[in-house]
This record gives C-alpha cells, sequence and structure tokens, in this order.
C-alpha cells in the first residue's frame, strides 16, 4: 500500500505536466486564434495601442453572410441594457434573450458613450474608437476584487486592476464579411491574474466569442 501511495504522487505530476503541456503547446494557441488565419492573427488593429504592456491577447476571426453595412447594426445596438452581446445570454445578459432584430433607438453610438457589460449597469465598456461599418473597440478598466470600473486617465491605476480592449474589425470578403476579434488586457498584480488568466478569463472568452460568432451568423441568414 505505501508503495503503491509512493508512485502516486509522482505519476499525478507527471501527468499534470503533460497535461499542462498540451495544453500549452497546442490547444491554448488554436484558442486564442481561433478561425483566424495566420496574418489575421499577426497583423496590428486599431486598439491595440490602448493597452501597451498587455500581458494577454487572443485574435479570433468568422466569415459573416452579409456586407458589413448590414453586420453593423448588429454590432452598434450592443449592450446589456441594448440589443444584449448575443453569446450566453444567461451568462451575460441576465437571462435576457439577445435582441432577434435591429432595433432603431439602439443604433445611436458615439465615442465615449458606455454600454452596460452588467445587468444594472454597475459595471461597463466605453467605446473607445468608432468608425462605422468597420471598427468598434470597447474598453474596459475594471478594480480587483470589486469589480468596480475606475478611470484609467485620472490618476495612477489602482494595485490590483484589470484594463482590456474587446474590438471588432469588419472587413468586406466578396458578398460577405470578414469579422476579426480582437482583445489586449494587461491587469496587476501578474503573479494572480496570470493563472486566472489562463484557467479562467481565456476559456470563458473563448466559449463566449464562439458563441457569439454563432448566433451573429444565424441572424445575418434569418434575416437574409
Amino acid at each position: 500500500m505505501r508503495a503503491h501511495l509512493a508512485t502516486l504522487g509522482p505519476a499525478a505530476v507527471a501527468s499534470a505536466a503533460v497535461a499542462l503541456a498540451l495544453h500549452g503547446l497546442i490547444l491554448r494557441p488554436r484558442m486564442l486564434t481561433w478561425g483566424a488565419t495566420r496574418d489575421e492573427a499577426a497583423r496590428s488593429y486599431p486598439g491595440d495601442e490602448l493597452i501597451p504592456g498587455a500581458g494577454s491577447s487572443s485574435t479570433m476571426a468568422t466569415t459573416l453572410p452579409a456586407p458589413p453595412s448590414r453586420v453593423w447594426p448588429w454590432l452598434a445596438q450592443m449592450g446589456c441594457d441594448r440589443g444584449g452581446w448575443y453569446s450566453w445570454d444567461r451568462l451575460d445578459n441576465g437571462g435576457r434573450p439577445s435582441a432577434n432584430g435591429i432595433v432603431p433607438q439602439w443604433q445611436s453610438l458615439e465615442q465615449g458613450q458606455r454600454l452596460a457589460s452588467v445587468p444594472g449597469g454597475r459595471a461597463w465598456f466605453t467605446v473607445a474608437i468608432l468608425v462605422p461599418e468597420r471598427t468598434l473597440v470597447l474598453r474596459d478598466d475594471t478594480r480587483l476584487p470589486s469589480g468596480r470600473p475606475f478611470d484609467p486617465f485620472h490618476g495612477p491605476p489602482p494595485r490590483a486592476f484589470i484594463s482590456s480592449v474587446w474590438g471588432f474589425h469588419l472587413e468586406p470578403v466578396g458578398t460577405g464579411t470578414r469579422l476579426v476579434v480582437r482583445t489586449l488586457g494587461r491587469s496587476r498584480p501578474r503573479v494572480l491574474t496570470g493563472p486566472m488568466d489562463l484557467m479562467f478569463w481565456e476559456p470563458a472568452h473563448f466559449i463566449m466569442q464562439t458563441r457569439q460568432f454563432h448566433n451573429l451568423r444565424a441572424r445575418q441568414r434569418r434575416t437574409a
């Protein structure tokens, strides 16, 4: 029995090391560049300059069956207090279904505008860059562990924080649209936020972003 227990520890450590290596070398790179070409993943995009010294990033992409002029209105009305996020609504929209059509009163969008990221508006994204039918970059600056927003342009950042951008970039391709989504994040203290990126935030973003891609495609096909 003692011999069995003695060999169990090293075996478990070895298995964990193999699993981490597979995740780091194979699964994670694919997850962070899901659907994107090598050129798309390597390019710089508007908004990259907003997070200097980023410690995390991803570039995911999909092709939507509609031109940018028809894709843009869906992006312009995003927000918890607007059209939702077109992802898993129970997780990021308070259970309220995201919009299934274009709502005119949600089409007004301007730089500096706040879009609620959680029900009730206690946290939000700020529209950082806005080029209609081309680029929409949302910025989030959050104190840790409270989850309260802070202004990154007035005074030094908090001791513990996350600053990130979520950028949507549209390019016409044939009769459709290539939608490339770039995220960049900077956070402190990295000894805590780094493992959280690997274990939670990156997988969560992958799950939510691929769902958003799926639902945007479905809405485009339905309204075509």
